[in-house]
């Protein structure tokens, strides 16, 4: 082994040299993804107290414990962000990671009252559910939604890389993909959850529903002259109040706007607006629904029945074999 690193080095280094585009060195500092992570984490328990810490949380001990918390919060994100600025301000005054942090922990308490409209939607969504507090600890989709909702106070803000880099921790813990971009009203409920994707220029009113599998997505990009993906622009459906769209259903396009009240039916593929009140769903005409038709054993043979699909070895010069009929 150690005859061969020294070759193995020289040729990482001659590739750092060559293979441009995902290096970092020389550079600014990037954003930790773990210190990002950490403080995904330390967000959730500040947003829900109680619910995300080993130890009981009294109230007398509240008020020191959380200002201890939001400070420690503030600190460390307030480095993360000064990072991120500085990759594209290198000159970036140090009032602005302040700005954007002041501003995300000032809109905590109204993101709590819409947390808590959605685990209200849940509820009343899920007739499986059977409290609040199952909710909180249970479903993916509210770890997804909180994270969502603070991530996108710092998109707003035009923070880099940090926005989406919370919501991607979200989505690799729950498999919900919601980038930061995404505007969401209030009462916003997705059950199950797994592979659910909503891009970044959806808006989705208020009482809202989507199930596992449902794509809120871009149609195919316009490009330019050289062949280069042209970035920006409204590219993904907005979906008005009191629609529910059902597992598996693809809706795409920035022009793309599901009226409300509207349902969308399972396995549903669609481009184009659809107005309010409207079911939208695919006729079955091609499933079938037959008996099976079973064999009787063919043969029995010292007591024991030969089964279909069955080979019975040779005895006095005799073989039976049966097969499948359908």
């Amino acid at each position: 082994m150690q005859t061969h690193l020294p070759n193995i080095v020289k040729e990482l280094l001659d590739s750092y040299r060559t293979v441009g585009g995902i290096n970092n060195l020389d550079g600014s500092n990037l954003p930790s993804k773990r210190a990002v992570a950490v403080l995904c984490a330390d967000l959730l328990q500040l947003i829900f107290p109680g619910f995300l810490d080993e130890k009981v949380n009294h109230s007398v001990e509240l008020r020191e414990s959380t200002y201890g918390r939001v400070e420690s919060f503030a600190r460390r994100l307030k480095a993360e962000v000064n990072k991120s600025l500085r990759l594209v301000k290198p000159e970036c005054p140090d009032d602005e990671p302040r700005r954007a942090v002041l501003h995300l922990l000032e809109s905590l308490p109204v993101i709590r009252e819409i947390l808590l409209s959605d685990v209200e939607a849940a509820f009343e969504g899920d007739p499986a559910s059977v409290s609040f507090d199952e909710i909180i600890l249970a479903y993916p989709c509210i770890e997804a939604i909180a994270i969502q909702r603070c991530a996108h106070r710092l998109y707003r803000l035009k923070v880099p890389l940090i926005p989406r880099m919370m919501t991607e921790w979200a989505h690799s813990r729950t498999g919900i993909d919601i980038h930061p971009g995404a505007h969401i009203g209030t009462h916003f409920f997705i059950d199950h959850g797994t592979g659910v994707v909503i891009g970044e220029t959806c808006v989705i009113g208020s009482h809202v529903k989507l199930y596992h599998g449902v794509t809120l997505g871009a149609k195919s990009f316009q490009k330019d002259d050289e062949g280069r993906i042209l970035k920006g622009g409204k590219r993904h459906p907005d979906v008005e109040d009191n629609v529910t769209i059902y597992p598996n259903s693809t809706v795409l396009g920035g022009e793309t706007v599901i009226g409300e009240n509207s349902t969308i039916g399972g396995n549903v593929f669609l481009q184009h607006s659809v107005p309010a009140n409207s079911l939208v769903y695919y006729e079955e005409t091609q499933l079938k629904i037959v008996p099976k038709r079973h064999r009787e054993p063919l043969s029995v043979r010292g007591g024991s029945a030969v089964l279909p699909g069955q080979y019975v070895p040779p005895k006095g010069g005799v073989e039976a074999w049966c097969d499948w009929s359908i």
